[in-house]
């Protein structure tokens, strides 16, 4: 399996996780409740198949920062939670850091 298809793979498997906690609205409803373990074991057992090749420092860089900055823009577009600035900015810095410490395990 290829470790970034894997890697993609965790990230939506972790962001499906948080989607259904906020639609479990607080373990109140059953599927959404149980989805969230179901995705974040699912996720956690593709990601451990990821550091197989790419570096944890790296793999789990980016999976909590895409995951991160996934969620928050889903916070907006589908929850309708409020934006600002800082929140586009705060984003933004996010998905640098995760570019920065690709780059920096690049071995040459």
């Amino acid at each position: 399996m290829n470790p970034w298809l894997a890697l993609a793979g965790a990230i939506i498997l972790e962001v499906s996780g948080t989607i259904s906690m906020k639609l479990s609205d607080g373990f109140t409803k059953l599927v959404p409740s149980v989805l969230i373990f179901v995705f974040y074991a699912a996720s956690f057992a593709i990601l451990t198949l990821a550091l197989k090749k790419i570096d944890i420092g790296i793999a789990y860089a980016i999976w909590a920062g895409v995951g991160t900055a996934l969620i928050a823009v889903i916070g907006v577009l589908y929850f309708k939670e409020p934006y600002s600035i800082m929140k586009v900015f705060s984003i933004f810095l996010i998905i640098a850091g995760v570019v920065g410490l690709n780059l920096s395990g690049l071995k040459h």
